[in-house]
């Protein structure tokens, strides 16, 4: 496969992780990054490659790669990632795919425009105890999916919100646990239990007076399916303990992941201290193979850095996916479901009553 001429745009931490993912790739090749710093682009085309930009639209049009990844803070997705698109180039959008729907809504519209292949990073998909539960829903292992639970109890200093201006504020980050550690598991929740009907929620700052944003939130859900759902999520537990999701099924059966241990990882800050397990498995015949899973997994997890191997797969699947006209794993459809899921929290909270799904941007 010929590699995909590729550029970042965002020059933080998170946009590090990619950078060190692309130059894994054989079928990538990283030509420009671009940063609103023009010092920091410059030192992170020193350490990675690639021509250094401070201006997108020069990078977009002096370079024009055949696709870009937008590690910008949330609310800055939208712009960088639409003009890409007009010009023909291919997206991936770290996540969330926005702040709000109505950005959602724009990069999914020139996206069908101009025929281009937008997606967005959800990499816990690619991890092998989350594929395991896939797999078994899908086979019908557990009957029909008919509870799932989403529980995180993470911890964030005042430190890491003062890492950055843009954190723990409503204009600049768009919201708080939910709009930012919460995406993966909301995408998880929802891609094992199906399309949802309606959301109720709540949220509140517990233990985090330096910042505007929640740091705590509850909801529960009822699926189109007849299923229902419960969030707990939080980053006000210290030291962080876990997070997990788990499904139960019609005939009794339950399968889970715990993809965190501790405090979930801070991209460029922090490593994954522990591997991603199954903590439940108890489908019928099956229930010794949890051990089994267990073992393949911390194997695996001596193997490299987790945060780069998964984002290197996301990756790769999304340029193959460019070279094989297909639509990636993880499409922009996808993201603008997990928009949905906490704009219906917030809405909920607000309003005092439960959110129908799917939202309009202008409702």
């Amino acid at each position: 496969m010929k590699p995909v001429r590729t550029a970042v745009i965002g020059c933080g931490k998170i946009g590090k992780t990619h950078a060190e993912a692309l130059r894994t790739l054989s079928c990538a090749e990283l030509v420009a990054v671009c940063d609103a710093d023009a010092r920091r682009a410059e030192a992170f085309a020193a350490q990675f490659g690639g021509r250094p930009f401070s201006d997108t639209e020069a990078m977009l049009r002096e370079v024009h790669p055949e696709a870009v990844v937008i590690a910008t803070p949330h609310p800055l997705h939208a712009a960088p990632a639409v003009r890409a698109m007009e010009m023909g180039i291919h997206v991936l959008v770290e996540k969330p795919l926005a702040a709000n729907l109505r950005d959602c809504d724009a990069m999914l519209s020139a996206a069908r425009k101009h025929g281009v292949k937008l997606g967005v990073i959800s990499q816990r998909r690619f991890y092998e105890p989350v594929l395991r539960m896939k797999a078994a829903i899908e086979a019908g292992k557990i009957g029909r999916p008919m509870l799932g639970v989403f529980i995180m109890y993470s911890w964030r200093d005042a430190a890491y919100y003062q890492s950055d201006p843009w954190r723990g504020k409503w204009d600049t980050e768009g919201g708080g646990v939910l709009v930012n550690q919460s995406p993966h598991m909301l995408d998880l929740l929802q891609w094992f239990m199906g399309p949802i009907d309606e959301i109720s929620g709540a949220w509140a700052n517990i233990n985090h007076p330096g910042i505007e944003v929640e740091d705590t939130a509850v909801a529960t859900i009822r699926f189109q399916s007849g299923g229902l759902g419960s969030i707990v999520t939080s980053v006000s537990q210290q030291p962080g303990i876990y997070t997990k999701v788990h499904i139960h099924g019609s005939n009794g059966a339950s399968i889970g992941v715990e993809t965190d241990r501790g405090a979930t990882f801070i991209a460029g800050v922090s490593a994954i201290g522990e591997p991603a397990l199954n903590d439940i498995w108890t489908i019928p015949g099956e229930e010794h193979l949890l051990a089994e899973f267990q073992a393949e997994d911390r194997a695996r997890f001596r193997q490299g850095d987790p945060v780069v191997r998964y984002h290197g797969l996301q990756i790769q699947d999304f340029l193959q996916a460019i070279r094989e006209d297909r639509p990636p794993r993880v499409t922009g459809e996808d993201g603008r479901v997990v928009v949905e899921m906490f704009t219906a929290i917030y809405r909920s909270h607000k309003e005092g009553r439960p959110v129908k799904l799917p939202i309009a941007a202008n409702a």
